[in-house]
């Protein structure tokens, strides 16, 4: 007697996923996250840049993990906060990101601020300000595109719809 064949799981890719508005601001957060990280990390960096480099590649993680569970069609893996849940997980996120970004940024333009005075072109010596700029420029929109989709969850999930697409 054969054994009764196992249920099998495929993973399909959620085509919709990828071109709704959170599917693409998603892909944005995930570039422009890895931009930030990649640009401090480039640099020697110190003291408050620890907290910003800690806060972009969290949040890169993070925003990568819902980005593919989402894709894959998913999101009742995750235990507590997947299914009908998943929609108030993502704006969660988002605002906790918002919120941790908004202080990097202010840490960022910060050390930028500090550094001006080395732009000078008398000045000899190494000059991150330039390295310190982009990253600001850089976070202040990876905090513009989680408040986007914080807000966009947010009106998704009070209007009682539980998907993310």
């Amino acid at each position: 007697m054969a054994p009764e064949s196992a249920k099998v799981s495929s993973l399909s890719i959620q085509k919709q996923f990828l071109k709704s508005f959170l599917g693409v601001l998603r892909m944005l957060q995930i570039i422009l996250g890895a931009v930030v990280w990649v640009t401090i990390a480039v640099s020697k960096y110190d003291g408050t840049l620890h907290y910003v480099v800690f806060v972009a590649v969290f949040f890169w993680l993070t925003t990568l993990l819902l980005f593919f569970f989402s894709l894959l069609g998913k999101s009742d893996l995750v235990p507590l906060v997947g299914g009908e849940r998943w929609t108030m997980t993502n704006a969660l996120h988002d605002w906790l990101a918002v919120l941790l970004y908004l202080v990097a940024a202010g840490l960022m333009s910060d050390k930028t601020q500090k550094k001006s005075f080395c732009n000078l072109p008398t000045y000899t010596h190494r000059c991150p300000y330039k390295v310190y700029l982009s990253a600001t420029v850089f976070v202040c929109l990876c905090t513009l595109l989680y408040i986007i989709s914080a807000v966009y969850c947010t009106c998704k999930k009070c209007r009682g719809n539980q998907s993310v697409i």
